[in-house]
């Protein structure tokens, strides 16, 4: 018998994105948890389940000393370092997702990964003394950081100050991703980004 995610879920889902192919891990899982057996090791989040590396991203404390969406966002404890609250958050959500959708959540948070990681970026050079700014390709891996990371600070975003629970935020959020909504926080920054990039070139 093939492993289900939460003992539902399938993994047969079709990463689109080439470049993202090698570092999405759809390995089948009952439970995303791997105790931080990759930790140490280089590159080593690669191996790590898709769906543990989002729970482990919901583990953060506020939107630190940046404004998200026009704001600052505080939460005091919250999520920060308790991985099972952050698991059945995510469980949850993707309860929620299936409700909405009839489709597997699995498959709707790898289409809102796609949608959520910018192709380029900028970085500063210093030449004659003078800093410019100059467009470079994104990474992979880094690509895949910043849309899980934007997911979930989107997700924060949504349920903060509001009375939706963090599941159904959660889901929200993945769900306009997916669709490559611009309400979904992560898709906006993706654009943000992008265009910050292409005026840079």
């Amino acid at each position: 018998m093939d492993e289900k995610l939460f003992d539902k879920w399938d993994f047969n889902v079709e990463v689109i994105d080439s470049g993202l192919k090698g570092y999405i891990n759809l390995d089948p899982v009952y439970v995303p948890h791997s105790s931080g057996r990759y930790q140490k090791k280089r590159f080593g989040k690669a191996k790590i389940s898709i769906v543990e590396r989002l729970i482990n991203k919901l583990m953060r404390t506020g939107s630190a000393k940046k404004k998200i969406g026009g704001r600052f966002m505080r939460r005091n404890g919250g999520y920060s370092g308790k991985k099972v609250k952050a698991y059945y958050t995510v469980r949850d959500a993707f309860d929620v997702i299936n409700s909405k959708t009839k489709k597997n959540p699995l498959e709707i948070l790898i289409r809102a990964i796609e949608n959520s990681s910018p192709m380029e970026e900028t970085t500063t050079i210093t030449y004659g003394g003078v800093k410019y700014h100059m467009a470079v390709d994104m990474s992979p891996q880094r690509r895949l950081d910043f849309a899980l990371r934007y997911i979930a600070l989107g997700a924060s975003l949504k349920a903060f100050n509001s009375k939706k629970s963090f599941s159904e935020a959660l889901a929200e959020e993945i769900i306009l991703a997916s669709n490559y909504d611009m309400k979904s926080v992560a898709v906006s920054k993706r654009e943000e980004i992008e265009r910050i990039a292409k005026s840079a070139r």
